[in-house]
C-alpha cells in the first residue's frame, strides 16, 4: 500500500507539548472527577477554585476556550483514560493519586515516559485507510503508538524518545511535516526517564518488527489470542460523534491569546460537557478531545446529548457508531502494531470485487483499543476479526 500517493495531501505537525497518560480504574472514577473537571478550567480559574452553582456541577468561567496544546479524557467500558501535559499530571492528578490508600493507589497509573502528539488533517480521505496508512509506517518501525480519532482530525501519540524514528519513518513513505524544522527538539535533552540514552539505535525494539502489513496482523491477532483477549460489543452501546462549532470559538486560531475570549455557546457547550462527566456512577462513554486550536471533539454514548442544547455541536445525532472493544489491560503498554493490525484486519477483511472496506475510526486509552463502526458496518467488521486468528467475539445484551 501506497501511503505517500493518498495521504500527501495531509498535514502533520507535532504540537508543542509533553504529555502523560494516566489509567484509572472505574470504581475509582468518584476520587478523581474533581480533578477531571479542573481539566476543563483554564489556569485563572483553577488558582481561584473551583466555582459550584449550588447543585453540584460546575460554572464555566470566563474565557473558557481551551488554553492547552492537547488533553483527552476518555471514559469507556473498560477504564477511565486521560492524557494531559506533565505539567497538569503533576500539578492535578498526582496530588489526588497521594490521597488513595495503597490498593488503590497501586491500581492507578501515571506513566513515567513523556509522550509527544501530532495532528493530522485530512479531511475527505477514507477513515479506515487512513488509519492503516498512518499507522503502518510505525508499526513496521517497531515504535509504539495511540490512536485517537476526532471529528476534526486525527492524533498519533508516540514516545517522546522515538520522535526522531517516527519523522523518519512517515518521511521514508511520502508523508511531509509542517515547520519540521522549527518544531523538532531533541528528544534525549528532554525526556524524564531515558536522558542517559540519546541515540534512537539504543531505543530498538529488542524483537525484530514484521516486514509486512500481512506479518503484522498476523502477529497482533496471535499475541490478541494468547493474551486471551476477546474483541467484545455491547449491543444497547450506540456513539455519537460530534463537535462544538467552530464559530464559538471566537478568534479559534489565535491560540492561547485568545483564552481571554467565550460566548454563550462556549459557556453551554462547557456546562454539557461537566452534565457528562458528572453523570453516576460515570458515564457509559464518553471522549473528549480537546486543544488550543480546534473546537472542542466528542465520540459520546447517545444518551447523554440531551445534555447539550441542539445547536451548540456540529454533527448528525442519528449515525450511530458500534465500538468494538479490546481490553488490553493485559498487554505491556510498550506493545505494537494492534492500531494497525486491526485496522488492517477490517479494511482488508472487508474489501473485495464488489465491496468497499469498513468504514472505521479508531480511539485508544490508556489500557484499552476501540473501534468504531457504522451499525450497518458492524456483521462485515466482525465477520472480519472472527477470520482473524479463528478468534472468537464476544457479544452482551
Amino acid at each position: 500500500m501506497d501511503s505517500s500517493l493518498t495521504l500527501l495531501s495531509a498535514n502533520i505537525q507535532f504540537l508543542d507539548t509533553q504529555l502523560s497518560l494516566i489509567h484509572i480504574p472505574l470504581h475509582l472514577y468518584s476520587n478523581f472527577l474533581q480533578t477531571i473537571l479542573q481539566l476543563l478550567l483554564p489556569n485563572e480559574s483553577r488558582n481561584n477554585g473551583i466555582v459550584s452553582n449550588g447543585h453540584g456541577a460546575v460554572r464555566p468561567p470566563k474565557g473558557w476556550p481551551y488554553e492547552h496544546p492537547f488533553v483527552n479524557i476518555s471514559i469507556t467500558p473498560i477504564e477511565c483514560s486521560v492524557v494531559c501535559s506533565r505539567k497538569l499530571a503533576d500539578e492535578l492528578f498526582v496530588p489526588a493519586l497521594g490521597m488513595l490508600s495503597a490498593v488503590p493507589k497501586s491500581q492507578v497509573s501515571i506513566t513515567s515516559e513523556d509522550f509527544v502528539v501530532m495532528q493530522v488533517d485530512g479531511e475527505g480521505l477514507d477513515a479506515g485507510q487512513r488509519v492503516l496508512e498512518l499507522t503502518s509506517p510505525l508499526a513496521l518501525a517497531g515504535i509504539s503508538i495511540f490512536f485517537i480519532t476526532t471529528y476534526f482530525s486525527d492524533y498519533i501519540l508516540v514516545p517522546l524518545r522515538y520522535r526522531a524514528q517516527v519523522v523518519h519513518a512517515l518521511e521514508e513513505r511520502g508523508f511531509q511535516f509542517e515547520d519540521q524544522t522549527s518544531s523538532y527538539i531533541n528528544a534525549s535533552h528532554h525526556s524524564r526517564t531515558h536522558s542517559s540514552t540519546s541515540s534512537t539505535e539504543q531505543h530498538s525494539p529488542r524483537t525484530p518488527p514484521p516486514t509486512t502489513i500481512s506479518e503484522l496482523q498476523t502477529r497482533t491477532f496471535a499475541t490478541l489470542k494468547r493474551r486471551n483477549i476477546i474483541p467484545t460489543v455491547d449491543s444497547h452501546l450506540r456513539l455519537v460523534q460530534c463537535a462544538g462549532r467552530r464559530d464559538s470559538a471566537n478568534g479559534m486560531s489565535q491560540g492561547r491569546n485568545r483564552s481571554s475570549m467565550t460566548s454563550a455557546a462556549d459557556d453551554a457547550l462547557h456546562l454539557g460537557l461537566v452534565k457528562c462527566l458528572i453523570s453516576q456512577p460515570y458515564p457509559r462513554f464518553l471522549s473528549l478531545t480537546l486543544t488550543d486550536t480546534e473546537p472542542a471533539s466528542l465520540l459520546l454514548d447517545h444518551t447523554l446529548l440531551p445534555n447539550f442544547t441542539q445547536d451548540i455541536l456540529l454533527g448528525s445525532k442519528d449515525d450511530f457508531l458500534i465500538p468494538i472493544t479490546l481490553d488490553l489491560r493485559d498487554l505491556p503498554m510498550e506493545s505494537t502494531g494492534i492500531v494497525c493490525g486491526v485496522a488492517g484486519r477490517l479494511v482488508g477483511g472487508t474489501s473485495g470485487h464488489f465491496e468497499t472496506p469498513v468504514e472505521m475510526s479508531y480511539l485508544s486509552t490508556a489500557r484499552a483499543g476501540t473501534v468504531m463502526v457504522g451499525e450497518e458496518e458492524l456483521q462485515r467488521a466482525l465477520g472480519a476479526l472472527r477470520g482473524a486468528e479463528n478468534g472468537v467475539l464476544s457479544t452482551s445484551d
